[in-house]
């Protein structure tokens, strides 16, 4: 079978590195605004077809939480998609696919109640990753956590 050499991960590149900042949670019905230390690495892999993602927080009172995926390009598609897993236990999901806007990549999930739509961007050598939730019965996206890191 004769099939097109797959893309790499080119793009991906800006993100590459450890990062170290601050992540900032929005108010929920359970808990208060609150800030968390924030780390985030990004690692080229497979030949630089991949780019592994580990992100982690931990707030003042001890509670950390932890996420980690992979950034891939779809050789059928070129375009790239985001496989993950975290700390919360949910089931694993398929393979999300990803847009670029302006130098934004941006990741969209869709449960069966809500949306949620994580960005990131590199700018002046700041990553910032924001996490927004539409739930199926509202309009519009809501912030919930805001990661602002620099390359350590």
């Amino acid at each position: 079978m004769d099939r097109p050499h797959p893309g790499t991960a080119e793009e991906l590149k800006v993100f590459l590195g450890h990062w170290t900042g601050t992540t900032r949670i929005e108010a929920t019905p359970r808990r208060p605004a609150r800030t968390a230390a924030a780390e985030l690495t990004f690692t080229a892999a497979a030949a630089g077809y991949a780019v592994l993602q580990s992100y982690r927080h931990t707030e003042s009172d001890g509670i950390r939480f932890e996420r980690h995926g992979m950034f891939t390009v779809d050789p059928d598609h070129a375009d790239t998609v985001w496989y993950h897993v975290d700390s919360v236990g949910q089931p694993r999901e398929a393979p999300t696919r990803c847009s670029w806007h302006g130098g934004v990549l941006t990741v969209e999930r869709h449960t069966g109640r809500d949306t949620s739509r994580h960005t990131f961007r590199v700018d002046d050598g700041v990553l910032t990753h924001t996490s927004e939730v539409r739930l199926a019965d509202a309009a519009a996206f809501a912030p919930f956590m805001t990661s602002v890191c620099r390359r350590t």
